[in-house]
């Protein structure tokens, strides 16, 4: 018998080839997470000190964002909840994420299909997880039309909620790991 253990958490974290598909099943189990988390903030608000950084692909077909920021961020674009949002709402029979958020002052409400997240983190508790889109080809026509929300575009636009007035500095190096499980 082989010894299953490395030496940083006394486990191996490796998966081997398997016929089940563990790796995806983890996935959706962490994808659970988010939507869980989400929809409860939306239900019950944010607690102090919490805050979520949600990255998503802006190409992804069923995204409503505004044209000038789908313009500056054609791929993908990391919002944050924090203190200026509304309308949270998981749409669990849609599978998509809705938010109000204020962008250079102008408030839009963004649609984002689950499928389109690819990282999702609430730095309070150290929690970041990342996700793999299913493959899905995006053609230019499948882009949907911008929110009627959407500011003109010689207007600054910024991809993430309004600073409060005292400075923070935010670490993104969690954010760009994948979660652990229990234990």
């Amino acid at each position: 018998m082989s010894d299953d253990r490395d030496e940083e958490n006394g486990f191996d974290t490796t998966i081997p080839e398997s016929l089940l598909p563990y790796d995806s099943w983890i996935e959706d189990a962490y994808r659970g997470v988010m939507l869980r988390a989400l929809d409860h903030v939306g239900r019950e608000g944010l607690p102090d000190g919490h805050h979520f950084y949600i990255t998503y692909r802006t190409d992804w077909p069923g995204v409503v964002l505004p044209n000038r920021l789908r313009a500056q961020y054609p791929h993908e674009i990391t919002i944050v909840l924090q203190h200026q949002f509304w309308d949270l709402k998981v749409d669990e029979d849609a599978q998509t994420i809705s938010v109000g958020l204020s962008f250079g002052g102008v408030g839009s409400t963004l649609v984002i299909p689950v499928d389109a997240v690819t990282a999702f983190a609430d730095p309070h508790v150290r929690l970041a997880l990342r996700f793999t889109p299913p493959e899905t080809p995006v053609e230019e026509d499948e882009a949907p039309a911008a929110s009627d929300l959407a500011a003109p575009a010689d207007e600054a636009a910024e991809p993430v909620e309004e600073a409060p007035s005292s400075p923070q500095v935010v670490s993104l190096a969690a954010f760009r790991k994948k979660g652990s499980g229990p234990g």
